[in-house]
C-alpha cells in the first residue's frame, strides 16, 4: 500500500543543515496497524508528515497503491488527501464553534457530498466510536478522550484508505490512552483499516502489528 525508497528530508536553518531523514526505504501493507517509534529527534513526525503528504521530501520516492504521489500537482495532492487519507493529531484540532456532529461531517461536505449523505455517515461513525449520545455537544463540553474520539470519527468519515495518527495519546492519561488504542485496534481488526501511528510511549507497542524504530533519521528495526 505504501512504499518509500531512499527518502531524505533536510531542513536548512541558515548555513546549518539538519538531516531529519537519511534515506529511509520501507513498505506498509494494506490492513496493517503500524507504530513508528524512536527517541525525540529521531524523525518520527517528519516521516509521518511525508507519508501523509503534509510535507515534501528533499529526495526519494513515495508510492501509495502504486501511484507516485510526489508527481501530483498541489491541487491533485489536496484532493488525494481528502479522498484517501485521514488524520488524527495530538491536539484534536476540533472547531470549537461547531457541534460534535458538525465537526465530523465537515470533511464530507468539503469533499462535495450533500448534507443528506454526510449527516447519516457521520452519525454512523460517531456511533462506532461510542459518541452517539454526544452529537449536539460542543467540543469544550467533552473530556480529552471524547474529543480525541471525535477527531478519529472526523478522520474516518470519508472512509480513508489510510489513517495517520501523530501521537494521538500525548495529551491523555494512561487509562484514556488505552481506550483510544483499543479503539484503533478495533477499527483495524473489524474494518481492516490501515493505520500508521507515531508514538513515544514504549507500552503502546503491544497494540501494533509491527513497529518501525527510527533513530537519527534511519530505520534501526522494523
Amino acid at each position: 500500500m505504501i512504499q518509500t525508497q531512499d527518502l531524505k528530508k533536510i531542513y536548512r536553518m541558515g548555513a546549518v543543515e539538519v538531516h531529519a531523514l537519511r534515506g529511509v526505504s520501507l513498505e506498509i501493507g494494506k490492513g496493517e496497524f503500524i507504530g513508528i517509534v524512536g527517541p525525540s529527534g529521531s524523525g518520527k513526525s517528519t516521516m509521518l508528515h511525508l507519508l501523509s503528504l503534509l510535507d515534501n521530501p528533499t529526495s526519494g520516492c513515495i508510492h501509495i497503491d502504486g501511484m507516485d504521489v510526489l508527481k501530483l500537482s498541489d491541487e491533485e495532492r489536496t484532493l488525494f488527501r481528502l479522498n484517501n487519507l485521514g488524520y488524527v493529531f495530538q491536539d484534536y484540532a476540533l472547531i470549537s464553534e461547531l457541534s460534535v456532529l458538525e465537526n465530523v461531517y465537515l470533511p464530507c461536505l468539503v469533499r462535495g457530498s450533500p448534507l443528506e449523505v454526510c449527516v447519516p455517515a457521520s452519525k454512523e461513525i460517531l456511533n462506532a466510536v461510542g459518541l452517539a449520545d454526544r452529537l449536539e455537544h460542543m467540543s469544550y463540553e467533552l473530556s480529552g478522550g471524547q474529543q480525541q474520539r471525535v477527531s478519529i470519527a472526523r478522520a474516518l468519515v470519508n472512509k480513508p484508505r489510510i489513517l495517520f495518527a501523530d501521537e494521538p495519546c500525548a495529551n491523555l492519561d494512561t487509562t484514556t490512552s488505552r481506550q483510544i488504542l483499543e479503539l484503533f485496534r478495533k477499527l483495524n481488526r473489524d474494518l481492516g483499516q490501515t493505520i500508521v501511528m507515531v508514538s513515544h510511549e514504549p507500552w503502546h507497542t503491544e497494540y501494533f502489528d509491527r513497529v518501525i524504530t527510527l533513530q537519527d533519521g534511519e530505520i534501526r528495526a522494523g
